[in-house]
């Protein structure tokens, strides 16, 4: 986790990290509060990269997990996926609302 300092994070900026991490449903929300916010603000520069890091994580795991599927274990990796992809999302929501970057474990890192 990346703790921004507080007196630098206007209450607009925590809104809209905060906007990002909901909208992380889909790869696309994050990347647009990204391109349009990434050159006027520190904290939504790195919180969007991290969202999108690890949305792009998320779909390579179901890519292969649909690839599995075809020896059965793809069904039982799906939802435990999702599962993950919601209780990760719940946090990074939590930490964002708090002001902190959160890191994502087992997320690949393409945006640095």
């Amino acid at each position: 986790m990346k703790k921004v300092e507080q007196g630098s994070i206007t209450p607009e900026e925590r809104t809209l990290g905060l906007v990002c991490v909901l909208l992380q449903f889909t790869v696309i929300g994050p990347l647009i509060v990204w391109l349009i916010k990434k050159d006027e603000s520190a904290y939504l520069n790195a919180l969007g990269k991290e969202t999108i890091n690890f949305q792009l994580t998320i779909l390579i795991l179901y890519v292969i997990s649909k690839v599995l599927a075809i020896i059965l274990i793809g069904w039982l990796l799906m939802p435990l996926v999702s599962l993950f992809n919601l209780v990760m999302i719940i946090v990074a929501a939590v930490k964002a609302n708090e002001g902190i970057i959160y890191r994502y474990p087992f997320c690949f890192r393409f945006l640095k």
